[in-house]
């Protein structure tokens, strides 16, 4: 190689080297944006339609968290079961697979036999007592547990309304002797099976995304469910009568797992609190408006609503559950402690 081959090469080789290190410079923010904006994946499962008032309080927790730490989170949406089914969330959560669940007391009674308590019918008045246990000092004893147990973390208690009995064909509903025989879709967990008996009715176990085409198809002749969630599944058009048996002021939990809960920052921590805050007026109100106007918009739609013998009932319910297995594990004096909050 000559000696001007050689000063024309290395020439050429430093061009690029400047070049690749410009576009590197000129890159090196996009990627920083990139990576930025990806932030902390959080994957919140929900059974729900979007429509259900659960999961526009899901929408708002994205929205708020969005608005105060942009780009810190990627929060990630599933409805209608599609990421992991009802039931299987707090695996899910425990495996690392998930960050956020609408958890049931039902679903934590399984793994924690002495908080079946909460499974139980017609323990709570209203929303406002359901905060009332959650928030003092019983809630604080009980998401303590949880935490050390199952190694998730209980942020917040959303009210997802008080279940009624719905039914496919219409019948004189008047005490738990007059659903005899009649199959009633109920989550697949041992104490919603025991709580559909409770009532009268033969309980059977289905994954709520299947109970339309079940109701539909005849395959069972009825569910329980809240109104709010009744109105946004559309059970109505495949339901002829609700029974306002209000046998339970129903609730879940906006649950974490404990692993991502202790990696977050203070103010991570701060963000997240205030954003299912605001995620919980979103659906508390949401679920209370929908509730008052629920009768109404079921009969318009072709549902005869109807009101049982609510008092027998509740002795039947509540005589069955205090009777049972289930309240061997109870904490003694809970039941009272519940009552006085």
């Amino acid at each position: 190689m000559t000696t001007q081959e050689s000063s024309f090469l290395n020439r050429a080789v430093r061009r690029r080297t400047v070049v690749a290190g410009a576009l590197g410079v000129l890159a090196a923010p996009f990627v920083s944006r990139l990576a930025f904006a990806a932030g902390k994946v959080i994957r919140a499962s929900t059974p729900g339609p979007d429509t259900e008032w659960q999961s526009k309080a899901l929408q708002a927790f994205k929205a708020e968290l969005d608005k105060s730490m942009p780009g810190a989170f990627d929060v990630q949406l599933h409805y209608n079961g599609t990421l992991f089914a009802q039931g299987s969330e707090i695996e899910a959560m425990q495996r690392g697979n998930l960050e956020v669940a609408l958890t049931s007391p039902s679903d934590i009674a399984e793994l924690i036999p002495e908080y079946s308590i909460f499974t139980t019918g017609y323990l709570f008045r209203d929303a406002k007592h359901l905060d009332a246990v959650y928030d003092g000092d019983v809630g604080k004893e009980f998401k303590s547990k949880v935490a050390s147990d199952l190694k998730l973390q209980i942020v917040k208690s959303q009210y997802l309304g008080t279940r009624h009995v719905i039914l496919r064909s219409p019948r004189t509903v008047n005490v738990p002797a007059d659903l005899k025989g009649v199959k009633l879709r109920m989550p697949g967990s041992q104490a919603w099976q025991f709580l559909g008996n409770a009532l009268g009715a033969s309980a059977t176990p289905l994954a709520f995304e299947e109970v339309y085409l079940a109701m539909q198809t005849g395959t069972i002749d009825g569910l329980e469910n809240p109104l709010p969630d009744a109105i946004a599944s559309k059970f109505y058009e495949v339901s002829k009568q609700v029974v306002l048996t209000g046998h339970q002021v129903a609730n879940v939990f906006f649950t974490m797992p404990t692993a991502f809960w202790d990696g977050l920052s203070d103010e991570e921590k701060k963000a997240v609190l205030a954003a299912e805050n605001a995620a919980k007026k979103v659906n508390d109100d949401g679920v209370i408006a929908t509730e008052n106007d629920g009768k109404a918009f079921l009969e318009a739609h072709g549902n005869t609503v109807t009101t049982p013998d609510v008092a027998a009932f509740q002795k039947h319910v509540l005589d069955a559950f205090v009777n049972s297995d289930f309240s061997k594990n109870w904490p003694k004096g809970m039941l009272d402690r519940i009552g006085a909050a």
